[in-house]
């Protein structure tokens, strides 16, 4: 996921999800033997209650640069569209701030702090309301903007990241989003709490359908984003002959 000269920035939503993942990228670098340089980012949807002041000491705790997008996303969300389902042009929107800024000023590599059960969450929420076997892969190339998503908890289930962010004392916001815990994913959390509860271990078993599919970037050994094919075969034939 990381090489070396790397420019990597968390996406900081406030979350424990991206709190964890900062602070464990911030511990990488101490022995990663590939030196890279870190930086955080929140893109400021424009709801007037976030109050960032924490996590900005947290950042200067940490040695990490930090960067404040101020938009004025929520607006155009709530106020002037007026959108019945929000979160899909509101990720949007989001992702656009974020990739144009890293863009502009060098970084390459854009962390998310996905972890292990929203992948499962995301394929319920593709089979239910999409009708296809989809979830996010640990690496995606975003060709339009020639930047790399990366997702480092992607193997850490939800109950470590809350352990974690509880032992460290992390300073986690609550969402200003006004349809915060009211949304599909939501639905989608709850639906997989109740089928664990009656089939325990489920989440894990389809996780494992998730890492055993042919979902894009989720197939076995595939080729490293930005490498063509041919590329990849020589390379291959290469380390056998080593």
């Amino acid at each position: 996921m990381i090489e070396a000269g790397d420019h990597v920035a968390v996406g900081i939503s406030g979350g424990k999800d991206s709190l964890t993942l900062l602070h464990a990228l911030h511990g990488l670098r101490g022995f990663y033997p590939r030196p890279f340089e870190l930086s955080a980012i929140t893109v400021d949807l424009g709801f007037k209650d976030l109050h960032l002041n924490k996590i900005v000491d947290m950042c200067v705790e940490l040695g990490v640069t930090y960067h404040i997008i101020n938009t004025d996303i929520a607006d155009v969300v709530f106020a002037k569209r007026q959108e019945q389902n929000p979160c899909s042009l509101c990720a949007k929107m989001r992702k656009g701030a974020l990739n144009d800024f890293a863009k502009g000023v060098g970084i390459n590599k854009i962390a998310y702090g996905h972890h292990r059960d929203d992948v499962v969450e995301t394929l319920m929420l593709s089979l239910i309301y999409e009708g296809r076997l989809y979830s996010f892969a640990p690496v995606t190339y975003l060709d339009r903007s020639d930047l790399h998503v990366i997702r480092p908890l992607i193997y850490m289930t939800e109950a470590d990241v809350v352990g974690f962010s509880n032992a460290a004392r992390l300073p986690v916001l609550k969402s200003p989003c006004p349809v915060d815990g009211h949304t599909k994913r939501e639905y989608a959390k709850e639906l997989l709490r109740s089928l664990n509860a009656e089939h325990p271990g489920v989440r894990e078993r389809m996780f494992t359908a998730v890492k055993n599919s042919k979902i894009a970037g989720w197939e076995r050994n595939p080729p490293r984003q930005g490498i063509p094919q041919k590329t990849q075969s020589v390379l291959q034939t290469l380390r056998n002959d080593i």
